[in-house]
């Protein structure tokens, strides 16, 4: 049996929005197309209720969590 493969990313709030935006311009190509936008929907759903790691970063560059 083959196992899924579960990736995790770190993004910052603009990398986020480029998601975000480049999803959005995705489905409304589909739509322009009248394909289906059903994954490309869920997929902007699991993006948006993502959870958040906050951290940050000290003025030495070390990265800690808050």
């Amino acid at each position: 049996m083959k196992k899924d493969i579960l990736k995790v990313i770190e993004v910052d709030k603009v990398e986020y929005g480029i998601i975000i935006n480049a999803l959005n311009e995705f489905r409304n190509k589909l739509l322009r197309e009248g394909e289906d936008t059903e994954l490309v929907d869920e997929f902007i759903i699991k993006v948006l209720d993502a959870p958040e790691n906050k951290r940050y970063v000290d003025r030495e560059g070390r990265l800690g969590a808050r």
